[in-house]
């Protein structure tokens, strides 16, 4: 299956948010159709934040990743985080995620990155399973959020 990637843009607004409210919707996440608005808006106008990709097959939107930039001196200089990663349900189960992951990591070198971080959510085996085929490890301590400003 041919995957491409391309790089969203401010047009692209009202179908990434339709995917979003979708991904959200997954774990039970509350969407803030007017927040995601914003950080699209935000995101896309700051390329020193980090890249936006819709992933397309046969010219249709099949989801989409986000890889957002960050700074560590224990991964040695620039990190990133794959802060959302969505493909729609009539693509999943056809390798699309693993190929979207290998096209990150490689444009991710290219960018510069060192290292490349994920949340997964336990409950999700299939997602658990590919990123560790993808060489993602797990580390022997939790990620801990403190919400500063919502």
């Amino acid at each position: 299956m041919q995957v491409n990637f391309e790089l969203a843009h401010r047009q692209d607004i009202p179908t990434i948010l339709g995917m979003m409210e979708r991904f959200y919707q997954i774990d039970g996440y509350p969407f803030r159709e007017a927040k995601s608005r914003h950080n699209l808006n935000l995101f896309l106008s700051n390329p020193e934040l980090g890249r936006f990709w819709l992933i397309r097959v046969a010219d249709e939107v099949a989801g989409y990743i986000v890889l957002a930039y960050g700074f560590s001196f224990e991964y040695g200089g620039r990190d990133a985080f794959i802060d959302e990663f969505f493909i729609e349900a009539p693509y999943r189960d056809r390798g699309i995620g693993r190929q979207t992951i290998e096209f990150v990591a490689e444009a991710a070198v290219q960018l510069g990155v060192h290292a490349i971080h994920l949340e997964v959510e336990n409950h999700n085996d299939k997602g658990n399973r590919l990123y560790a085929r993808q060489g993602f490890e797990g580390k022997e301590r939790a990620m801990l959020t403190k919400w500063l400003l919502t």
